[in-house]
Order: C-alpha cells, then structure tokens, then sequence
C-alpha cells in the first residue's frame, strides 16, 4: 500500500509533511521537515494517479537528475530523489518569495525587468553549458526572493541536449511561452529556451504575452505565423535599444536570434547603457512652380512658320525656367543627416538602430580590445550631422554607410592543468596569471583536504576568453555533523540521535535527583560540529538511592531511635498504654513497615508501649 500523504503524515521515513504549498498538473509540493539534517524543504510529490504512467514517471525522474546536475545560484538545488511504495519524490531547496509572474502582474518598469531577466539568462546558460535544455521557461516558474535573487524550478520536461517532442503529435510546454519550433514538434534547443525567455522579457516589459487567443493551438499558430507588435507601441517607455533586443529574442527563425544566454545577455546590457537613439530627418522638398503660359501673339496673317517658330521659343522659356529652379534646388537643398551614436552597442543592437534610422551598415572591421566581443568601438561617419550620398547635381541622395569597427574580444586563454590538489591560493594565482577570472566554491569532501581544489570548470586544457571565469570548487574538508541537543532526553532517545548523525555514542552513568535514564550531561555541548565516526558522551542518571526501613518492632525506645537515624530516616515516636508489662518501653508497632524503600530523609513512626494507669507495678521494680 502507498503510504498516506497528508499533513503530518511522513514520506520515506524521513520527510514530515507540514503543510502543501503547490499544486501542479503532475504533482504537489509540500512543505516538509527533514529532522535527519534539521532543516525545512520544498517536496515535490508525483501524483498518485500518475504513478502507474511510465512516462510521467520518467518525466519526473528526468526532472531529478537534471536540476541535481546544477549547481547554480539561480538554479534551484535539488538534495533527495526517491521512491517508497509507488510514490514518487522530489526534495528540493525551499524558496522563499514571489513568483515572477506575480511581480509581472503587479506591474515592472525597463529598469526593475532587466536584471531580473538577466537572472533568467544566467541560469539558462549555466544549464545550456552544461547539456541542459529547460524546455519549459515561464514567469510561473521563476521565484524572486526580497534580495531580488531570481531562481529557476521546474525542470519537469527538461532534457540533456537538443530533444524531440516527447510524444508524437503533442508539444510539451507552455503555449504562450513556446518557441515557433517547439509549436511545431521540431527539434528544441538552448535557442528555444532563448525565445521562451524572449517572451518573459516581452511581459515583463508590457504586462502581457505577445500572443493570446482562445485555445492552445491558436497560441501556438500564432508563436509559428504572426509577427509580434514592438513593446514600445504597448509600453512608451520602452527604449528603442531594448526594443530591438526583445525582436531579435522573437524571430520566428532560430538562426536569427541570440545564439547563446550570454550573446543575449550582452545585447540587455548594452541596451541598458545606450537606451535610445536620436532620429535622423529627412529633407523637405519644395513643390514646382506651375509652367509659365505666353498668350499667342500672331495675326491670321502670319505664315505657319513664323507661328511655329514662337511656340518653339515659348517651350524653350518655360524649359529655361524649370531647368533654373531645379539647379537652384539642387545647389541650395539640405544634403546632411544625423546619423545616431551606436559605439558601446552590442553590433547587433547597433545594426537596429541604424536601420530603424534608414541607415545601410557598410564595412564591420574587427580588432581585439579588453572589452566585451561584437562591441561598436568606432563608427564612420561618426554620431551627428553628416554628408549624404548625391548624384546628378544633388538630385539624387541617400544616406551613407555607416562603416563599424567592433571588438574581436579580449582574445582567447587556456585553463591551466594540474590545479586540482593545489591549495586555493596556488591555484588562483596560476589562473589570474592565464589572464582568468576565478570564482571559488566551497564544498564538503571526504576525500580532499580542507583548503585543496578539488576541480575546475571549465576543466584543465579548455580554451576560453580571456578574462573569463573560472570556477574553482575547494574542499570544505569533511562534512561535519552538529551534535544536538541531548540534556533531558531518554537515555535511548539520545543514542539513537547521535547514531543518526554518524557519531558513536558513549554512556555513563551516575546517581542524580533526576529520573533514572535521564540525560544530564552531554560532551560537546550542543551546537558543535564534529567529523563523522566522532565520539559523543552523555552521562545518565541512576536515580537516588533508596533508605531501607529496619525493623524496630521489639526494640526499646532509645536502640529503636538509633537504629533509624542510623538507616538516614527521621523517628517521630508515638506512645500508646498497655497492660502487657512486657512490651513498657518496647516498640510495638512501626510506619512504614520493615523492609520497606523509602527516600533517605523520610519520617518513620514508632509505636513506644507506656504502662496503662491504674496498672500495678510489679514490686522490686
């Protein structure tokens, strides 16, 4: 039988259900207590009536091994995978925040969407880098914390590298997010992803998705055929440089867009430096007089030739006159253009801009310089007013090419080998001197010692640019176990947390006013770190010790007295007369009875005879 799920109901004998936070088409997500590392987690359950489907199963496998592959921190992390009994889980790091769908809807400016998207983009060529299409972006599954952290979840249709659709004859996705290939069943890759994040960006910027319509197919008709309206015609503060990178997210052909997260990422970041361009005008040109008409001033008697020779002269003064006010057009017209400021651009941003401007882009010359590749550094003619391009007296013009001359890049670098085993610092300075950037993680290792690298990425040998990053990941040394908090617990209790925890216990015990089997002291105290297979000592209590009541009965008073003290009770004496001359001065009865375990300290009641009144003495006494 499949075990319940439901609050407080726990999963696999490890996770404890505290409340669902999610619902979806394959699964719920709880929120869930993981006592084994004293920590709360976000655990995503595979619906039970999908547990029979291999192929949802499957999906939710794939969903486990693709985000556990990601370390990144805008990447969700994925710490448990399992199944108990035809139930299937997922246990992921629990996220603080909003969805940025949820922000969208509240309504974003440029400046607020940006670095979110940028975010987005980072995860996205974190997994692309590493074999890993989403296939799935959306604003739904991206969670934005207080710090304005983006993290990406669901990786639910994800799949290692490029990936067919995963039934034949449906798209997996969501329809307003899909890219033009995926509506179509094609082949999905990293660029699909890059489209889908496109039309975040488009929301982000507009407060809707560039396609809506009745159903599904519609939607996904549309993402194929129509081309979507610029964002600036819906959100006026749209800038035309932030325009064109959303156009070029959405080309309907995934040649024609940004071919990687950073190529895309690049592009946002120079829109952000250079939101707008300035306009170029175009001349005015005046209208044409009408013709000059000279009235006939010939007589009947004139001969035809005397008349032909004066219409002749007429049409060459009117000639005479168009040809003079054409050439002074054309002497006196305004033969400049402002051409716009595109160096810092991204050189697709820059082409944009200047066709959005009428402007041809003549020859892109490239050189290598310190700064981001296919960034404008030179133009020629350059920003402001310059010549256009005439013929025929100024007749016939048009505005120049504009001549670029873009950065190749820093150039290129080889990671150095042999770093892993190297200490942090050793290995640092063999990167910066390769003319690398290096970013250090920290992580736990049994095998590595604390301080050494254990690897880097992108491995030894790998050719990248120059002044890239580097990650290098640094041995934590092993991971430690924190001792909890044993002091007041059963004895058993106690052993079994520390066992749970890879440590070995040792026990002691002693006397104590407390409950026997209770622990009173712990060493280390609770909070410490220690190594597994360390050792961790508690001391338990005995309990006191019992006093044992003697039997006093028979005894005279004073021995009876002496004897309880004796025993570490106090004697309260009680007498009582009787005519048995025998029991005068002897204890006849005694509470509690003999034999008796008391507290040390208690009150033990003594029965004393005393001779009876009117009783006779005996003589001699």
């Amino acid at each position: 039988m499949p075990p319940e799920v439901g609050e407080g109901s726990t999963i696999d004998g490890r996770y404890r259900l505290l409340k669902r936070i999610g619902s979806g088409g394959m699964a719920d997500v709880w929120l869930a207590e993981d006592p084994h590392l004293q920590r709360r987690v976000a655990l995503k359950i595979l619906h039970r009536r999908f547990a029979q489907d291999r192929e949802f199963v499957e999906r939710f496998r794939r969903e486990a091994e693709a985000a556990a592959g990601l370390s990144h921190p805008n990447i969700v992390a994925v710490y448990d995978r399992g199944d108990v009994e035809g139930t299937y889980y997922i246990a992921m790091q629990l996220l603080e925040g909003r969805s940025l769908k949820a922000l969208i809807d509240q309504g974003l400016t440029p400046e607020q969407a940006a670095p979110l998207i940028r975010q987005v983009l980072e995860a996205a060529g974190y997994a692309h880098r590493h074999g890993v299409v989403h296939r799935d972006l959306k604003p739904q599954n991206v969670i934005v914390d207080d710090e304005g952290v983006a993290t990406v979840t669901d990786f639910g249709i994800a799949r290692a590298g490029a990936s067919e659709i995963t039934q034949a004859g449906s798209v997996m996705g969501t329809p307003h997010y899909l890219s033009p290939e995926q509506a179509q069943g094609q082949a999905v890759t990293a660029v699909s992803d890059l489209y889908s994040v496109g039309v975040i960006l488009y929301e982000a910027l507009t407060g809707r998705v560039p396609f809506e319509a009745d159903s599904a197919v519609a939607i996904a008709m549309k993402q194929v055929s129509t081309a979507p309206q610029r964002p600036s015609s819906i959100a006026p503060n749209v800038s035309p440089a932030l325009d064109a990178v959303v156009m070029r997210a959405l080309e309907k052909d995934p040649g024609q867009r940004f071919q990687s997260a950073e190529a895309f990422i690049a592009a946002l970041d120079a829109a952000g430096r250079n939101p707008s361009a300035e306009g170029g005008g175009t001349a005015a040109f005046a209208p044409l007089p009408p013709p000059a008409v000279v009235p006939g001033e010939g007589t009947d008697e004139e001969d035809e030739e005397e008349r032909e020779r004066r219409r002749l002269w007429t049409w060459l003064a009117v000639a005479a006159v168009l040809i003079g006010l054409l050439v002074g057009f054309a002497l006196t017209r305004d033969t400049t253009t402002d051409v716009p400021a595109v160096t810092g651009n991204q050189l697709n941003v820059a082409i944009s801009l200047l066709e959005q401007n009428g402007f041809k882009v003549g020859e892109v010359s490239r050189v290598q310089r310190e700064v981001a590749a296919n960034t404008v550094l030179e133009q020629d003619p350059p920003p402001g007013g310059a010549p256009l391009d005439c013929a025929f007296l100024n007749f016939f013009c048009s505005k120049p090419k504009v001549a670029l001359t873009v950065s190749s890049g820093p150039g290129s670098a080889k990671v150095p080998g042999g770093l892993a085993g190297l200490s942090q610092e050793d290995a640092t300075a063999k990167l910066e001197e390769a003319g690398l950037r290096v970013q250090p993680e920290a992580v736990n290792s049994a095998g590595v010692e604390a301080g050494l690298v254990i690897r880097s990425d992108p491995a030894g040998g790998t050719t990248v640019t120059r002044g890239s990053t580097v990650v290098l990941t640094v041995s934590k040394g092993q991971k430690l176990a924190k001792v909890p908090v044993l002091v007041g617990t059963q004895r058993s209790v106690a052993v079994q947390q520390i066992r749970s925890l890879g440590l070995n216990p040792s026990v002691e015990e002693e006397e104590s006013a407390k409950p026997a089997g209770e622990v009173i002291r712990q060493a280390p105290s609770a909070g410490s770190e220690l190594p597994r297979g360390s050792s961790v000592s508690i001391v338990v209590s005995e309990g006191e010790e019992k006093a044992k009541v003697p039997n006093t009965i028979g005894k005279e008073r004073v021995e009876a007295v002496e004897a309880l003290r004796a025993a570490g009770l106090v004697p309260t004496v009680s007498e009582q007369q009787t005519e048995v001359e025998a029991q005068v001065g002897r204890v006849t009865d005694q509470f509690p009875p003999p034999g008796s375990e008391v507290e040390p300290g208690s009150e033990v009641t003594i029965v004393v005879g005393k001779r009876a009144v009117g009783s006779v003495e005996p003589e001699g006494e």
